[in-house]
């Protein structure tokens, strides 16, 4: 293996929660009585698809220009609701490894530009980092953000690994055809990880990082 493609919220940074007020928030605006839980098992998924599939559940529906407006008040509150874009246990010890020991590593998220800046300053990724968002393709769980930023990388899909929190990255890995990784940290339970597909399930970037030798990554 010479490349690992991270998930950004719930993989890296501890986001997934204000992610899920902010969207609860914003369908309650738009008249849609979502509960927490449930919009938390969407987070990880595009904002488009999110709302399509919970205003669906409940037989409503929005037009694009709807679902961008929603979008926007969604970015609104999330920049409220997490000011601090805190990084996640070994998430900041596991990116400096990987650059010391010259292993290649890419962001794929499905947040949009202007709402992941800050997450990016607070793991001190700079912009020679490969970062794959969410308003230049089709978000998860469709491929393209993984293939992409794979293509970037300039490594073949059978060298990479994709690391994510959610079974919607661990979806998106298989149809890319590359093997993935679950973390524990964006709520979704171990089992669930596995029966997505996920090849090793741990529970946070710091235990990834105490069993880096277990993925066969090319590094002295």
């Amino acid at each position: 293996m010479k490349a690992l493609i991270f998930d950004l919220d719930g993989t890296l940074i501890d986001s997934v929660y204000p992610h899920t007020l902010a969207w609860q928030q914003t369908l309650h605006e738009a008249e849609l009585r979502v509960p927490a839980w449930e919009v938390q098992r969407h987070i990880g998924i595009s904002g488009k698809l999110l709302v399509r599939t919970v205003a669906r559940a409940r037989g409503r529906s929005f037009d694009e220009a709807a679902i961008e407006q929603l979008e926007a008040r969604h970015d609104e509150l999330f920049r409220d609701y997490a000011p601090l874009q805190l990084p996640l246990p070994g998430a900041i010890d596991l990116l400096r490894f990987l650059a010391e020991h010259e292993v290649a590593y890419g962001i794929a998220t499905s947040g949009r530009r202007s709402e992941v800046q800050g997450s990016l300053q607070a793991l001190g990724i700079g912009p020679d980092t490969v970062v794959i968002c969410g308003d230049t393709g089709s978000g998860k769980p469709e491929p393209d953000l993984f293939v992409a930023c794979q293509q970037q990388l300039g490594e073949p899909p059978a060298d990479c690994l994709i690391v994510g929190d959610s079974v919607w990255d661990v979806h998106s890995a298989r149809r890319a055809g590359i093997l993935a990784i679950g973390l524990l940290t964006g709520g979704f339970g171990e089992q669930e990880l596995y029966n997505a597909g996920a090849m090793r399930v741990y529970r946070d970037a710091a235990r990834l990082l105490a069993a880096i030798d277990e993925l066969g990554l090319e590094f002295d």
